[in-house]
């Protein structure tokens, strides 16, 4: 049986239909987070579903994040980043720092109960978890930075029912 290619060949790169991708995407379901940050270049967050976990010695995790965003430039800046898993009732909050609510950077926050851990990142007290975290890596693939975290310190929340997103729209699980 001849062997597959690993890589794409070049003559095919970019001929896939980005609509496509995003379609086939919004039907992959997954945990919805905030990720914050605050320091010298300000505070900022954005609703998050791509987040995975990488390592657990040192415990770290990654995150994807539009490098147009400001919220790029604020985590890279401030070395320093929060993911906050939400409950199912935590649907506003994720709207609010997807930037459906109208509001922007710092105003975000008057939302919600937010705490800080070690790093001083604000993290979210009725989030199922919060995991505070130092930049170790930060990659530019593409449109999107994926940055990877060592967690610090990690807040458990209560015991409660998560925010999916699916079929571009919220779930809880």
């Amino acid at each position: 049986m001849p062997e597959r290619p690993t890589t794409t060949p070049p003559d095919l790169r970019g001929a896939l239909d980005p609509h496509l991708f995003r379609e086939g995407m919004s039907r992959v379901a997954g945990a919805v987070h905030i990720v914050a940050t605050d320091g010298q270049a300000g505070r900022a967050g954005f609703t998050a579903t791509a987040v995975a976990p990488v390592t657990d010695q040192p415990a770290s995790l990654l995150v994807c994040i539009n490098a147009a965003g400001r919220s790029a430039r604020s985590v890279q800046a401030n070395h320093a980043f929060s993911v906050n898993t939400l409950s199912a009732g935590d649907q506003a909050i994720a709207d609010i720092f997807a930037g459906r609510a109208g509001l922007e950077g710092r105003d975000r926050f008057s939302v919600g109960s937010w705490d800080t851990l070690e790093t001083g990142c604000p993290v979210l007290t009725t989030g199922l978890v919060a995991f505070d975290c130092r930049l170790m890596d930060s990659r530019l693939v593409a449109t999107h930075f994926v940055i990877i975290g060592e967690i610090v310190a990690i807040r458990l929340g209560q015991a409660a029912p998560a925010l999916v997103y699916s079929n571009r729209s919220y779930h809880a699980l």
